[in-house]
């Protein structure tokens, strides 16, 4: 499993279009303060059409222990976003993926957890497949579990407070089809 050393890593800034205007230390990023910056989501799916949904590490800054699509991250300076969705399902679930397409492209979001701690990202969310079997980084993720993708939306739309902010309001975009159809 690649490790990667998230106190030097760094998240590209952007201004309200998604044009880069700098960088800033990840470990200083996210406050109750969060400047605007990018990043992505991704949804796996298995070849039974089954969607990875984890549960986030409870060593995490935002939103420990919720349960949360397959992985997030953020692109690194000058690293495609390809590449950054490549590297962060290898860091946090020790897989390859076999396609990725996009989804969301635009999709946007700010929340605000329990603690104060602010996210405030434009965030691209894609849609994955693997064959791999999920070798968790436990820094990363506590549980993990493939369900059916609209046994998801049923336990988001019961209990949405037990879901990242993220999932839910990516759930409730029209034409999201990453949760329900091939």
């Amino acid at each position: 499993m690649m490790t990667v050393n998230t106190v030097a890593e760094e998240v590209v800034l952007v201004n309200e279009h998604g044009e880069p205007i700098g960088r800033a230390p990840k470990n200083s990023i996210h406050g109750t303060d969060t400047a605007l910056h990018l990043a992505f989501s991704c949804h796996v799916y298995n070849r039974n059409g089954e969607v990875l949904v984890t549960r986030r590490s409870l060593d995490k800054v935002a939103w420990p222990g919720v349960w949360t699509n397959s992985f997030c991250g953020h692109p690194l300076p000058a690293e495609s976003m390809m590449s950054a969705v490549e590297r962060r399902a290898s860091h946090e679930l020790g897989i390859t993926l076999t396609t990725i397409e996009p989804v969301l492209p635009l999709f946007r979001y700010r929340a605000t957890d329990p603690s104060g701690v602010v996210e405030n990202e434009i965030c691209p969310v894609y849609r994955a497949v693997t064959e791999d079997n999920i070798d968790v980084n436990p820094l990363e993720v506590v549980e993990h579990r493939w369900v059916q993708p609209e046994d998801l939306r049923v336990a988001v739309e019961a209990a949405p407070w037990a879901f990242s902010p993220w999932l839910v309001l990516q759930l409730a975009q029209p034409g999201f089809a990453a949760a329900g159809s091939e």
